[in-house]
């Protein structure tokens, strides 16, 4: 076949022709669909439940249903949550009502990008799913416990779908050059293994990506006696370096992970999802905000040089800006993640908090009393105040808080660090706790 009969009997791109139209031929996802698992039985016993298939983009959600489409005995709609409306929805469950009155037949209705409905969408299926007249499977790459309404989900049950392994990517791309039916076969194309190896890393599980970079290659590569060859170079400029995907979710997912190493002291971790979130568009100042506050948190007086590294790179970004600024952040991120850690600052905080959120604290004692303004000494304001200064080390035994909270404790030094050296001057008398 020459490259013109391609170009004439291609009407759907090469990643649509390619998709798995059974269980065996599809890739990845072993803990949903391999051998025994549930979802699988269902699939084959036609006995699917309404369900959501949750997962990044490239990784099977809608090949899925698409084998589903293809072996089962029920009817099976697809429709888009973007461009479609309840009106179009109604008409699809009234056939599915005639369809299952009068030839006992069930329908399945896929639904893309699901999480786009809004809730009088979403309250517009929920009886259809009920009653069993539909099937539903939505396909999302957001997730549906977040972005989708609580009504919808309860109703459905959730499989997770996860970027699929280089392997699977592989192998996809190598199915495709090689089927002579629906794929490039017929053109005698040779990859180079560099070049497919430059597919597989770039696309990152993601088979549509791979895909379509091999037909790009395809179409744009001259044609020798010997077939068509793509090289590296080829492989590199039929690909684009990908976008990270970055949703609600993700975003606040990676944002865990963040403060998490931080916490873990785990440098190199705290690095890589730090540089993740400002590749996909983080401000820079929220990475920044998290170290300052993890500095405190999970540092605190162990090392009270982290809160001085921290502010040092909130300054550098103020002062010196992106791209420059980003050393002043790497530098705070790896004191914080390596300082020794205590979280003696935030339990100290809190106890407090809760004691004073109580609202049922004591009088000030007289002694602690304001004197600044006239005739405070005629309310015995200050009265047996002991001045520590007046005292050999500054210190003198003295009670300064109120009634009822003479035996509180909130801040209890850890021993690490710098506050070891602070668990002997707690008590305030040298003595170590």
């Amino acid at each position: 076949m020459s490259l013109f009969d391609y170009l004439g009997q291609a009407s759907r791109p090469l990643a649509d022709r390619m998709r798995p139209r059974t269980l065996e031929e599809f890739l990845g996802q072993e803990h949903l669909v391999g051998k025994g698992r549930l979802l699988r039985r269902a699939i084959e016993a036609d006995q699917l439940s309404s369900s959501i298939f949750y997962g990044p983009p490239g990784c099977g959600k809608t090949t899925l249903a698409y084998v589903i489409s293809q072996t089962t005995k029920g009817h099976f709609e697809r429709l888009n949550a973007v461009t479609t409306g309840v009106g179009e929805v109604r008409a699809v469950i009234q056939a599915a009502r005639d369809r299952r009155s009068m030839h006992a037949q069930h329908t399945y209705l896929l639904l893309d990008e699901c999480h786009r409905w809004n809730k009088a969408q979403s309250d517009s299926i929920l009886p259809a799913i009920e009653e069993g007249v539909i099937r539903f499977i939505g396909s999302t790459t957001e997730n549906p416990m977040v972005s989708m309404t609580p009504a919808i989900v309860s109703r459905c049950r959730v499989f997770q779908f996860f970027r699929l392994s280089d392997a699977n990517v592989r192998q996809a791309v190598k199915n495709a050059i090689s089927d002579r039916e629906r794929g490039v076969g017929d053109l005698n194309v040779r990859v180079d293994e560099d070049a497919l190896n430059h597919w597989v890393q770039v696309a990152a599980g993601d088979v549509r990506t791979a895909l379509n970079a091999l037909e790009l290659a395809v179409l744009t590569t001259p044609t020798d006696r010997d077939g068509l060859r793509i090289t590296r170079a080829i492989a590199e400029d039929s690909i684009q370096k990908p976008m990270m995907r970055v949703d609600e979710t993700l975003y606040y997912d990676m944002l865990s992970a963040f403060c998490k190493s931080l916490r873990g002291s785990d440098p190199d971790a705290a690095l890589l999802w730090a540089s993740r979130l400002l590749y996909a568009g983080c401000d820079p100042k929220l990475i920044v905000r998290r170290v300052i506050t993890h500095s405190s948190e999970d540092v605190g007086l162990a090392d009270p040089q982290a809160l001085v590294q921290a502010m040092s790179a909130a300054r550098a970004l103020e002062f010196v800006g992106l791209p420059e600024a980003r050393l002043a952040i790497t530098q705070a991120i790896l004191y914080v993640c390596m300082a020794p850690k205590s979280n003696s600052v935030v339990t100290a905080m809190n106890k407090a908090a809760q004691d004073a959120e109580r609202g049922q604290l004591g009088e000030v004692p007289v002694y602690l009393r304001d004197t600044s303004y006239q005739g405070a000494n005629r309310l015995g304001n200050g009265e047996g105040y002991l001045y520590p200064h007046d005292f050999p080390g500054h210190w003198v035994e003295q009670n300064y808080l109120p009634g009822g909270f003479e035996d509180a404790v909130y801040y209890t030094p850890g021993s690490l660090g710098f506050e070891g050296a602070l668990r002997k001057k707690k008590d305030g008398n040298g003595q170590e706790l």
